[in-house]
Parts: structure tokens; C-alpha cells; sequence
């Protein structure tokens, strides 16, 4: 499987990554054995980032992927997440190397390749929604005293919330990394946001996180799913996905998504999820996309749709307009 360089870390990471949470939901609610196998079967691929987070289960996510990882002996870049409330705004550094500790524990593991800020960004704090002077002014120096002693190697974002200040956030070249929204429903981190198209413009944030030497992980890649066509859920996968910049509910980015179904009768891609999925690598300033898995043959279709490369150029753009 193709390696990219995930911007100033240095690290070779697969184009295609491991998703841990809860909307694919294998490793929140799955079995211990299928889990297991999963994890083997991606890291036989070439897959070597996998992404969980202490939200995803309330824990489980974190817990099932180490003892997983552990079984397997697996050398393999891993990275986690933390998520402030209010009540965690009066002591944010206390509270983020707690954060790290617990999710060290879960894992099993005693640092981690990457920590992120998991709250959307904004520029007024409200509950969820963390103000962009409290993540550059007291997360950003919490994160670089964990990095210091050892606890974890890179420091990144989520990339969701309010556009202006992720890519304030992008801009100010305190993070190594950064989660983009991209996929084909909303091409807007890539380029221009087609007219017409409902959900945020996040303004080429790939292009100002590579021009930042940040390294991208892309998520909401299939839009939660929509991008497979169809509002039927699996029974391990969340049931219901609120949509992150695209429409305002699932069942509409499902029905935007049957409109790039000429292109799979084309022979563009057999499926749906396979040009979702081959669009969102075709961006040069990529350098991994996170899917979440129900099932083993999830992965397996993943696995071949990266392995077919990107779309022809013709492809990309029919769909980015």
C-alpha cells in the first residue's frame, strides 16, 4: 500500500488508515475476536496509522484497539484524541495530561505518535465549541510539555468547527497535524466549494496545511456513510450520523451522493464508496484517510478501491464541481 509522508513529523503513513470509532463501530461494539482479526488483516495490507479516541465508547475504542495491537505485536503509528467540556476550561493543562494518562491506561501503551484536540474551534467558547485563544494559548503549551516528557511524539487538531478558525489554527504552525473535513459532497479543503452546494467552506485547508508542513488526516471521507448511497446501517455502526459541512441531515447527503452514481455505471469505480474513497486520495496534500469498519469486508473493499490509486483528473473533476 502507498506511503505518504504525514508533513513535518517524518512519518511514512499508509493512504488509507484505521478508523477506531464509533461510526463504523467495530471497535466499540464488536467482538474481541473480530477485532482482533481486523487489526491483522489491515496491518497485512500495508495499513500502519490507526486513530481512536477516549470519547469513542467512552473508553472502549481506546481499550479494544490496544489489547488488540498488543496481541499482535503490531509496531504501528497510533494516534488519540481528548475533548475538553466546560467544566475542564479552569485547569486545561491538568486536564489534558489526565486525559493522556487515562488513555495511556486503556491502551496499554506508555506514550502515543499523536495527541489531538477534539473539540470544534471557534471564535467564542460555548460548552462543545473550544475558543481558538484557549486551544493556541493553553492546549498547544499543554500538549508541548507532554511531548517533552515523553508522552507523545506529535501534537495535532480536529479540524471542525468554525472554518476562519481552523484555519487561523493551520496558520499559526503550532500543530503538527490536522483532521480535514474532505470528501466528494465537500470538496471546499480541496478546492472551490461547488456552487450551490449546501455545508461549510473550509477555504483549501489541505493547501494551507501543507503549506504549514502539517501532516492531513482525512475524515468523514464516505460523509458518514452517505457516500455508499444508502441510509441502511449496519448494526455494529452508529445509527444515526449528524453530518459534519455537508447537508443538514444524513438522508440528504445520501440522496447528493446517488448523484455521482453515472460515473460508477461509467466504470469510473464499481461502487460508490470506491470513488469516495479514490477521490479523497487523489488529493496530492493528503496524507492518510480514515474509514471506520462494521465489518471485515469494509476493509477488504478498501483496501481495494486505495490500491487502484487515484481517479483519473478528468473524474476529480467532474465530481469537485
Amino acid at each position: 500500500m502507498q506511503k505518504r509522508k504525514m508533513g513535518r513529523t517524518g512519518l511514512d503513513v499508509s493512504v488509507l488508515g484505521y478508523g477506531a470509532g464509533a461510526v463504523g463501530g467495530l471497535f466499540t461494539r464488536g467482538t474481541a475476536a473480530d477485532q482482533e482479526r481486523a487489526a491483522a488483516r489491515a496491518i497485512e495490507a500495508g495499513i500502519n496509522y490507526f486513530d481512536t479516541a477516549s470519547t469513542y465508547g467512552n473508553g472502549e475504542s481506546e481499550r479494544n484497539l490496544g489489547r488488540a495491537l498488543k496481541s499482535l505485536k503490531a509496531d504501528v503509528v497510533v494516534g488519540t484524541k481528548f475533548r475538553l467540556t466546560a467544566q475542564n476550561r479552569a485547569d486545561v493543562a491538568g486536564f489534558v495530561a489526565q486525559s493522556l494518562e487515562d488513555s495511556l491506561k486503556r491502551m496499554g501503551r506508555d506514550h502515543v505518535d499523536l495527541l489531538q484536540l477534539h473539540n470544534p474551534l471557534a471564535a467564542v467558547d460555548a460548552g462543545d465549541k473550544l475558543a481558538i485563544e484557549i486551544a493556541l494559548n493553553e492546549v498547544v503549551p499543554a500538549l508541548e510539555k507532554l511531548r517533552k516528557a515523553g508522552k507523545t511524539r506529535f501534537i495535532g487538531f480536529s479540524g471542525v468547527g468554525e472554518p476562519a478558525m481552523l484555519l487561523r489554527a493551520a496558520d499559526s504552525k503550532l500543530f503538527d497535524t490536522v483532521q480535514v473535513v474532505y470528501n466528494a459532497l465537500n470538496p471546499s479543503a480541496g478546492g472551490p466549494l461547488p456552487k450551490g452546494a449546501p455545508g461549510l467552506d473550509y477555504g483549501c485547508l489541505l493547501d494551507k496545511a501543507k503549506a504549514a508542513d502539517m501532516g492531513t488526516i482525512i475524515i468523514r471521507a464516505l460523509a458518514g456513510g452517505a457516500l455508499s448511497g444508502t441510509t441502511d446501517r449496519h448494526p455494529l455502526a452508529m445509527q444515526e450520523v449528524p453530518p459534519i459541512g455537508s447537508a443538514p441531515d444524513f438522508a440528504s447527503d445520501v440522496a447528493r451522493a446517488k448523484q455521482l452514481e453515472p460515473l460508477v455505471r461509467e466504470g469510473v469505480a464499481t461502487s460508490l464508496t470506491e470513488l469516495g474513497e479514490r477521490f479523497v486520495i487523489s488529493h496530492p496534500a493528503v496524507s492518510t484517510m480514515l474509514i471506520g469498519y462494521s465489518t471485515l469486508q469494509h476493509l477488504e473493499e478498501a483496501i481495494a478501491a486505495v490500491n487502484k490509486g487515484p481517479l483519473p483528473p478528468a473524474a476529480v473533476q467532474r465530481i469537485a464541481a
